[in-house]
């Protein structure tokens, strides 16, 4: 199944130029650092290196947003201030996205910025517009999630962090001024289809932005996404379109959800926890534009 913000953009999509057969196939950012203890306990944990990071363990069924529910609404009620330091770091989205890369034959150490390099400024000023698949996997966040937040954002390296300006979040108008020529972009985050603002459609928020930044097609998510699973989804899909060109986008994430339900679930030494045959697990996952071949 394949979303369109509407009837319309199906013939602006499919009247766009042709992608430029030389571009290179995947850039990713994701396990930002929302503060300098978190960048100081990852650099003591060796962290930010560009190596394959083992799935989330432990058998935690733990949800992208519902951690940023957790930890931040509940101190939002009683205190005057939100901030990006508050959110929890997601190093497990390191491994989601080299493994990715490892799919689309891209090479995590130049094509993966995590870290300190998952940064507001590096998306900004760096050339995109020669990647076909670009990634982000971070927090999605949506209108009052922080301080002063009043579109959707997705949450990036903090400015103390990276030395520099900006406030670490790539809102919806930001991903407006972007210049892309991707065949996908996903965002392997929560809450990234939300609206911008009351009322809106689902897809006017991030999703959107990125579809008019110049993409042909963007994975969006509905509801917070539980992390291993959303892992295991992503890479399957992009394996997937990697060993058969020819298969569309669409079906390519409907080959990935279908191995998702019927595959093993959640496995912890050997012992099956618990199914992803539930839709909590597969369905938050919506393709926005061209469903397509790439």
């Amino acid at each position: 199944m394949t979303q369109l913000p509407s009837v319309a953009s199906l013939t602006v999509l499919r009247n766009a130029p042709p992608a430029q057969s030389v571009r290179r196939p995947f850039v990713g950012f994701g396990d930002p650092w929302f503060s300098v203890q978190q960048a100081a306990e990852a650099l003591n944990q060796g962290g930010g290196q560009a190596m394959i990071q083992p799935p989330a363990g432990g058998g935690t069924v733990a949800l992208r947003g519902m951690r940023l529910t957790l930890r931040s609404i509940p101190k939002t009620e009683t205190v005057n201030s939100a901030q990006l330091g508050m959110l929890p770091r997601l190093p497990e989205t390191a491994g989601e996205l080299q493994e990715v890369a490892l799919a689309l034959k891209a090479d995590p150490k130049a094509d993966v910025f995590l870290g300190e390099r998952a940064s507001l400024q590096i998306v900004k000023t760096m050339k995109l517009d020669d990647r076909r698949v670009v990634m982000f996997a971070t927090h999605g966040l949506v209108p009052d999630d922080l301080d002063g937040l009043d579109e959707p954002a997705l949450a990036l390296s903090a400015p103390q962090v990276v030395h520099s300006g900006g406030n670490g979040l790539l809102t919806m108008t930001a991903i407006f001024g972007l210049k892309l020529n991707a065949d996908w972009v996903v965002l392997s985050a929560c809450n990234t289809a939300a609206g911008n603002g009351a009322g809106a459609e689902a897809v006017s928020g991030l999703g959107l932005a990125f579809f008019y930044a110049g993409t042909r097609a963007v994975l969006v998510s509905n509801w917070p996404v539980e992390t291993t699973s959303a892992r295991a989804l992503t890479t399957d899909l992009f394996q997937r379109e990697a060993a058969d060109p020819g298969l569309t986008r669409a079906e390519a994430l409907r080959r990935a959800e279908l191995d998702l339900i019927d595959g093993p679930g959640a496995v912890v030494d050997g012992r099956t926890l618990f199914s992803y045959a539930h839709p909590i697990f597969w369905a938050p996952f919506s393709l926005v534009g061209d469903g397509g071949r790439s």
